[in-house]
């Protein structure tokens, strides 16, 4: 642990990322507290207002401050990406432990399910499957997720195969443990540090997902603020209010690099061969 966090610290990428996270996770957290006015609340003589003291991100169609919904966005967008992200984690924990553990034919019959949920594009998918439900928070949530534990599944099923053949596994069947504990006792927190990082670089996807739905209409829908919506909102008068579209793709990207750079750290402080590739070149530079 201390090798992981010592590399993670000599990532100045990473901590930079790590930095951006936490201040978004806690803009989005005091939103109530910070937010200048309340997001839902029209003002009609000040309608697309420029970027102002009195409104920093200036103001929408409506003459709702944007700088407010932004704050409220982010608690929307945060949540989609965590919630999401659990649920397909806890998918494919599940599954990729039964496949990898006990192969054979429950092997076959997840990876053929893993399979034929690749086959779909997984954003075709989410559309035909928001089609037939109402779209809000939790659908979207349950969706994103019930379509993104697919790789999730396979790390864990490879880590599995491989660390199944160890001594400990060997000794812990050979005195009677059951495959449950095996599983969740021994080979599951040595199987994690994939699983990890796969959650970490898959937050910044289910934002982009749940940005996405929003601007085509089918994600969280108005009047609660999410940065999707808030572009699609913009879209329609980006010739004089460009402010609606510049700050809530920069919140995105910002957003999403910001994960990115996160995850890329952590995938590199845990992998040992890496690090003693690092350890090497910089010892030859000194």
């Amino acid at each position: 642990m201390k090798a992981f966090w010592r590399a993670l610290r000599r990532n100045r990428l990473a901590l930079a990322g790590g930095v951006v996270v936490v201040c978004l996770a806690v803009l989005a957290l005091l939103a109530p507290a910070i937010s200048p006015r309340d997001p839902n609340r029209p003002d009609v003589k000040k309608i697309l207002d420029a970027p102002s003291t009195a409104h920093p991100l200036g103001t929408d169609q409506l003459g709702r401050d944007v700088l407010s919904r932004m704050l409220y966005g982010a608690r929307v967008s945060l949540a989609v990406g965590f919630v999401s992200v659990g649920i397909a984690a806890a998918i494919g924990i599940v599954l990729g432990s039964l496949a990898g553990y006990h192969g054979g034919t429950t092997d076959a019959m997840v990876m053929r399910l893993v399979d034929l949920m690749l086959v779909f594009p997984r954003f075709f998918l989410l559309l035909a499957v928001l089609a037939f439900l109402r779209p809000s928070i939790w659908t979207i949530m349950t969706v994103i997720g019930l379509t993104g534990w697919m790789s999730v599944a396979r790390l864990v099923r490879a880590e599995f195969l491989s660390l199944k053949e160890r001594e400990f596994v060997l000794w812990s069947q050979s005195i009677g443990a059951t495959a449950f504990r095996i599983i969740w006792r021994h080979i599951l927190p040595n199987a994690i540090a994939p699983v990890l990082v796969a959650m970490t670089l898959g937050i910044p996807a289910a934002i982009l997902t749940e940005s996405g739905l929003s601007f085509l209409g089918l994600g969280v829908q108005p009047p609660h603020a999410t940065w999707g919506n808030i572009l699609n909102e913009g879209k329609d008068a980006i010739e004089i209010g460009w402010w609606l579209s510049v700050y809530p793709g920069l919140a995105i990207l910002v957003t999403v690099l910001s994960y990115n750079l996160v995850g890329e750290g952590i995938r590199d402080a845990l992998d040992p061969r890496l690090r003693q590739s690092v350890g090497r070149i910089v010892s030859r530079a000194r």
